[in-house]
C-alpha cells in the first residue's frame, strides 16, 4: 500500500473544508488570540492552526496570506455599517461624545480589546498591522464619519480624531501609565469629547 499524495499548500483535506463556517470562526478566535499575545511578527500561520485544531492548510484555504489572516482577524471590531449611522444619525450635535464613547467602549470590552491591542502593539513595526490600523479605524470609520458630517476637509479631520484617540488608547491600554491607566472611562469621555466636536464640526 502506497502513501498518500500529499497535500498542497492551501488545499485542505474534503473533511476540512467540509467543518465550513464553524472552522473559519475558530481560525479567526485563535488569529486574535495569537496576534493579542505574540504581536504580528511572532505569530505564524502555523501556530494559529494549532491553536484553532486544523491543518495550516486550511488556514490558507480561507485567508490566504498571514496578513490577509490578521486583517480578517481585526476587521471583526468594526462595522461600519452600524457604526457610522450610530454615530452620526442624530445630527452633529453630540458626534464627539458618541464617537469618544464607542471608541474607548471597544478597549473597555475584552473581547474587542484584544485584537486592539494586537494592531495597536504591532503597528509600530510592521506594516501590515499599520494598514490595518489605517483601513479600519481611519478610512472605514473616522472618515466615514466626517464626510457623513459635510464638513471642510474631512480626512484632515478624522486623522485629528484618530490620533488624539489612539493616542489615550497607547497610553491607557498598552503602556499603561498611571493615573490614565486606571481613571474610570466617563472621566476620559467627558474630557474627550468636545475636542473630537471640534475636529469633526468646526468650521
Amino acid at each position: 500500500m502506497t502513501d498518500a499524495a500529499p497535500r498542497r499548500r492551501g488545499r485542505p483535506s474534503r473533511t476540512e473544508a467540509e467543518q465550513g463556517p464553524a472552522a473559519r470562526d475558530r481560525i479567526l478566535a485563535a488569529a486574535r488570540a495569537e496576534f493579542s499575545e505574540r504581536g504580528y511578527d511572532k505569530t505564524s500561520v502555523r501556530g494559529i492552526a494549532k491553536a484553532a485544531g486544523v491543518d495550516p492548510a486550511l488556514v490558507h484555504h480561507y485567508f490566504g496570506s498571514k496578513d490577509e489572516v490578521f486583517a480578517a482577524a481585526i476587521e471583526i471590531s468594526f462595522e461600519p455599517a452600524l457604526i457610522v449611522p450610530a454615530v452620526v444619525g442624530e445630527g452633529p450635535e453630540g458626534v464627539g461624545e458618541r464617537l469618544a464613547r464607542f471608541f474607548f467602549g471597544i478597549w473597555e470590552n475584552p473581547a474587542t480589546r484584544a485584537p486592539m491591542l494586537a494592531v495597536i502593539r504591532s503597528a509600530v513595526t510592521h506594516e501590515a498591522a499599520a494598514k490595518v490600523l489605517r483601513t479600519f479605524v481611519l478610512r472605514r470609520l473616522l472618515e466615514r464619519v466626517a464626510v457623513d458630517l459635510d464638513v471642510p476637509e474631512p480626512k484632515f479631520r478624522a486623522e485629528l480624531a484618530a490620533s488624539h484617540m489612539i493616542g489615550i488608547a497607547f497610553v491607557r491600554y498598552v503602556v499603561k501609565v498611571e493615573p490614565l491607566a486606571s481613571v474610570d472611562k466617563e472621566e476620559i469621555i467627558a474630557m474627550v469629547a468636545p475636542t473630537l466636536q471640534r475636529y469633526l464640526t468646526e468650521a
